[in-house]
């Protein structure tokens, strides 16, 4: 049992410190390398952990992490006062709405989906994960941090994923001031080509936030000249998720 408390414990500490080296978890916890690293190995081995894409000496989070995330969510307060709102959002504008969470590894996971009836429309698994700079449900989340978070991951690399990626750490904090002054946030191909979207951010009693509400739509149905119709529609749902999970 002690070796389970011991990887458990390294567990939490590289979500903690991520990307982090056996050498700072070493000195985290006292303990010789050679320990640490089996306990690595064995963490990533069964996808609890992976090696950095950038640097494969250090470590971060695994996938299996993000899945059970979303499943443990199932059933919570925050997933039922989001279905009714969610449902009622899908029927007032039939594209498919997902509610997402914010992730340690600084990403949003997809916990709850509704789907519309076009034969044609997007599709987000749940545990699915998006950065947080590219999409509308990231942005409605980054918006609504303090602004020494936002500037901590600003100081990150913004990673391109089209010419319409914001990539500019001063043009994400831009657009994160106008997120916040509107309410929503708008993705249009910024993240995966011909896909387009309008989130709203689920906040707690302090205002931080917990999640964020987004219909997600083809690029051949985002109209831009409804954006703040759709804006609107989109935050009221959000609001009253907020109301009814707080409530």
């Amino acid at each position: 049992m002690k070796s389970v408390t011991r990887s458990l414990r390294i567990l939490e500490a590289v979500a903690q410190h991520q990307p982090v080296t056996v050498g700072e978890l070493t000195k985290i916890f006292g303990l010789p390398k050679s320990t640490v690293q089996r306990s690595l190995v064995t963490l990533a081995e069964a996808g609890w952990l992976r090696a950095n894409r950038k640097d494969t000496t250090r470590w971060e989070i695994g996938a299996r992490v993000l899945a059970v995330r979303p499943a443990a969510l199932q059933g919570s307060s925050l997933l039922a006062a989001a279905h009714e709102p969610m449902v009622r959002l899908r029927d007032a504008l039939n594209e498919t709405i997902h509610l997402s969470v914010p992730d340690a590894l600084h990403c949003m996971v997809v916990v709850d989906r509704v789907d519309s009836d076009h034969p044609v429309r997007t599709f987000h698994t749940i545990g699915d994960t998006s950065p947080l700079h590219a999409t509308a449900a990231g942005r409605a989340v980054l918006a609504h941090l303090p602004n020494s978070e936002i500037d901590q991951f600003s100081a990150g690399v913004l990673e391109g994923y089209g010419e319409e990626t914001i990539t500019d750490p001063s043009e994400l904090r831009a657009e994160l001031r106008r997120v916040r002054q509107r309410g929503y946030a708008v993705n249009h191909n910024q993240y995966r080509p011909d896909v387009c979207a309008v989130a709203a951010p689920v906040l707690d009693a302090g205002g931080s936030p917990l999640a964020a509400v987004a219909a997600s739509m083809p690029g051949s149905r985002f109209d831009p000249a409804r954006t703040a119709e759709l804006g609107r529609i989109v935050v009221d749902a959000a609001s009253e998720i907020t109301a009814r999970y707080l409530g």
